[in-house]
């Protein structure tokens, strides 16, 4: 009978905690489920057709696409590409795009005075470094030899471009003007090869107001190649080295035509590379959408820089209407790694970063950067006061906008809190470069005077 009753007491004891932690479970899930619904937004539009360039920092647009965080959102989102950023910046421009992954100078230049103009702004920044020089086999074969070797004679890096120097005399003196490919005018990659040459005492171009080529005194010829054909014109011997994002430097390496020397991680240490961009007229016109928008891409940037899922994104990325190149060559950057000389690949695990170190977040600071070089190179003509460089940016750059989805997210259970930076908009002032110069954004004028080469302001 005692047996019994124990039996039945601990039957019940058990049911009874059973049905305790199956109600806190209930509680949980229910506690979540309100969170979801609190933070809802009613969608004004959810048909939305956004544009990229086959470059592997589209990525987050691709996730959220194929990892259905855009319909967790209510969006049913196209994602079209494009042939070239000035068909990317005309069609966003025009309404033929919602939105679109862009160069960060294209809607700053668009605010600033310089090409095409209109009210842009972004919300998100989509990656941190991602850039590489790239070099023909036959200047490379030359700067070798310049270049100081570790004990087991591989090249230390970062590779300056101290190292190119005499091999643009050796062109210059064979009557050889030397040429170099940046994907548009007001590209990162245009303004980091820039830096990286004037670093090393080499005078790449100035532009007026009259003369937006580039070219004027230049040293090396820059000149604007898409991305996707980088790799054919080297090898066409039309341009003798480049700067552009992946996969085309690590396809330069597989085909055999030429040998990346520096990533733009080495030239400034996880500097912002592309936007996603929208109308001002879109978010006054659809804010809900917009928020929407951005913690959907704030979550595939999270999602891209978790470990262990880089190998799908190669998949993803592989597929022709995304990037559509070999996973092989996709892999060589994206999954840690990066292969520069044929055989020497070396660690990179920051070489793609889309979430890590507060990646997504527009920072005032890092759109100041690309006004900085837009006068220092003559873009900008003018010199402008220094509170200038703060106006023209906010008017761009929308961390409202983000700091609401993500909040949206922490209240969701989507991202921690602690992701969310207290911060004025301005990151710390850094050396973080090539050369050692100090960078602080809050001293515009001063950091365009600290250069030898480029434009002076008062």
């Amino acid at each position: 009978m005692r047996s019994l009753i124990t039996k039945a007491s601990l039957f019940f004891s058990l049911s009874a905690l059973l049905f305790s932690c199956g109600g806190k479970t209930e509680k949980k899930e229910a506690a979540a489920d309100k969170a979801v619904a609190e933070t809802k937004l009613a969608i004004e539009k959810p048909q939305l057709t956004f544009g990229f360039i086959k470059l592997t920092d589209m990525a987050p647009l691709a996730i959220a696409k194929e990892k259905g965080f855009f319909e967790d959102e209510g969006l049913f989102v196209s994602v079209e590409a494009q042939s070239n950023w000035k068909n990317v910046l005309d069609r966003v421009i025009d309404g033929q795009l919602d939105g679109s992954h862009m160069l960060a100078g294209q809607p700053i230049a668009a605010g600033a005075g310089f090409g095409r103009q209109a009210e842009l702004v972004t919300a998100f920044s989509m990656d941190l470094n991602g850039n590489s020089i790239t070099v023909s086999n036959d200047v490379w074969s030359k700067m070798k030899a310049n270049v100081p070797k570790d004990a087991d004679g591989k090249p230390i890096h970062p590779i300056k471009a101290d190292a190119l120097k005499p091999v643009i005399t050796e062109y210059k003196n064979a009557g050889k003007p030397f040429k170099m490919g940046m994907v548009f005018p007001v590209s990162t990659h245009n303004y980091e090869i820039r830096y990286w040459l004037a670093a090393a005492g080499i005078n790449p171009g100035m532009y007026t107001a009259d003369n937006v080529q580039g070219q004027i005194d230049a040293q090396v010829l820059l000149s604007v190649t898409p991305p996707p054909q980088m790799p054919a014109t080297l090898e066409a011997g039309t341009i003798y080295g480049y700067c552009v994002g992946e996969p085309w430097n690590q396809q330069a390496v597989f085909k055999g035509i030429g040998v990346p020397v520096v990533t733009n991680y080495e030239i400034w240490k996880n500097n912002p590379e592309k936007v996603f961009v929208m109308t001002k007229k879109f978010i006054e016109q659809y804010p809900n959408t917009a928020v929407a928008v951005t913690k959907a891409l704030i979550r595939a940037g999270k999602w891209l820089d978790e470990p262990g899922n880089r190998a799908e994104a190669v998949k993803i990325l592989s597929m022709s209407q995304y990037v559509g190149t070999d996973e092989a060559v996709l892999a060589n950057s994206m999954t840690g790694t990066f292969e520069f000389e044929k055989g020497d690949k070396r660690d990179l695990p920051d070489f793609n970063v889309f979430y890590k170190y507060n990646a997504t977040y527009p920072f005032y600071s890092d759109g100041i950067w690309f006004l900085t070089q837009m006068r220092r190179w003559g873009q900008i003509p003018e010199a402008k006061p220094a509170d200038w460089y703060e106006k023209t940016i906010k008017n761009i750059y929308r961390p409202d906008i983000w700091k609401k989805a993500a909040d949206m997210l922490v209240k969701e259970g989507k991202i921690p809190a602690s992701d969310v930076p207290k911060t004025d908009g301005y990151k710390p002032a850094t050396v973080d470069f090539i050369d050692g110069t100090k960078y602080d954004a809050k001293d515009p004028i001063g950091y365009i005077n600290s250069f030898k080469i480029g434009n002076k302001d008062k």
